[in-house]
Formats: structure tokens, sequence, C-alpha cells
């Protein structure tokens, strides 16, 4: 019934993808279309171990679903800058799809790496809790968003230098009591460096989690 009525909603009103326009049809990922969603450069394998990062993370383990670049950089572009929401579910079951394979410990909740307050009032939302939202639908966790807070607003990363990117975010999250003898997975849209991701686990595990996962929509490669 469900692929009737969007069949007949398709001729009514025709759906086209976000990303190059064309008309959604075989292979779909609502609201993203079959030949997108096929040419997203998925990372296998996807994960990294704590002993791969430089310093000292947090996380035991970090697991990004594809490169960055091309239609999941315009996807990912289109959900935080372009206000489409409805992107987050594609890229949530992207996530799920490639690193489900790293939730198999049965984690307690995702966490979703918070933004300034700020700068979350400007756009609307946090991509990382719709992302979160939508992973949790798929997996049955629980997204608590208000374990881990942003102390203080921080500048944009992207022009920094890594010794820059660890000092922008020193000391910028807390995390909740709540957290305390628990497995979390946080959650968030690209994975750069690293450095934003690794003191959001520091934070929580000096607020006593017992394990810190990563999982990300892509990563710089």
């Amino acid at each position: 019934m469900r692929a009737l009525a969007l069949a007949a909603l398709d001729l009514l009103f025709p759906a086209v993808c976000p990303l190059c326009a064309a008309r959604l049809a075989a292979g779909r990922r609502d609201p993203i279309c079959g030949t997108c969603w096929s040419s997203f450069s998925r990372i296998t394998p996807p994960l990294a171990c704590a002993a791969c990062h430089d310093a000292e993370p947090g996380w035991e383990y970090a697991c990004a679903s594809a490169a960055f670049g091309g239609a999941v950089r315009e996807a990912i572009h289109g959900l935080k800058f372009g206000g489409r929401r409805s992107l987050a579910r594609p890229l949530g079951d992207l996530i799920v799809e490639q690193c489900g394979g790293a939730l198999a410990g049965g984690p307690d909740a995702l966490v979703p790496v918070p933004l300034a307050r700020g700068r979350e009032r400007a756009r609307g939302f946090n991509q990382a809790v719709l992302l979160a939202e939508r992973v949790g639908e798929r997996t049955g966790l629980r997204v608590r968003p208000r374990w881990l807070v942003r102390r203080r607003a921080t500048v944009p990363q992207t022009d920094l230098t890594a010794a820059e990117r660890r000092a922008n975010v020193a000391g910028a999250f807390a995390a909740s009591s709540a957290v305390a003898g628990r497995y979390v997975v946080l959650i968030d849209d690209v994975i750069t460096t690293g450095t934003t991701v690794a003191e959001c686990a520091r934070a929580l595990r000096a607020a006593g989690a017992a394990r810190v996962g990563v999982l990300a929509v892509a990563r710089v490669l």
C-alpha cells in the first residue's frame, strides 16, 4: 500500500533528487535518487581504532561510512546549510548500513555531538541530533542529547591548523553524570581530523563513561 501511495504521489507531484535534480526512480533513498545513493564513496573497512590516533582520543573506535566528497558532501551540506532535514534519513541509514556492526556490543545510548547554542538557534536544528534519531529508529537505541553539552562556542575548525583545532575545542564540552558506567556512541556528520569527537569522548570519559564509540556519515581522507 505504501509503495502504491508513493507511486501515486510521484505521478501528481514528481519528486526530484536535491543533489542532482533527477526524478526519483528505482533504487531511490528518499529524497536521494538511486544514482546519487550508489555513487557514495563508501569506506571499507570503515573502522579506526584509538591506537591509530596521534593523541589519546578517549574513544575506543571510530567508524565513518563514506569519504567526504562528491554526492556525500552535497548531501551533508544540503542538510546542514540548506535546511533539508529529510536528508538525515538516508544519511542515518548510511551510518547503520556501513557501521552497524560496531553497535553489536549493545550501547546504552547514542549521544549527538552538540552545537553551540547560537549556531543551533540560527540553523534551527542540530544535524547530529537528526542523524542520531534516524540511527535510533533503525537500531532501537535511545538518543540522549542532554548527556553531552557544549560549554562555550568555538570558531569553525575548517581553516585551523591541528594545534589550533585542539586549542579551539579544549574544555569546550561537558558530560552528564548519567554516562557513568555506560557504553555510549557519539554521532556526528563529518570527521575531519577527529579533534572535536576526541574532545567529546574525553569529556564523556571524564564523567565516567565505560566505553565510547564514534559513528559518522563521512570522513575527510
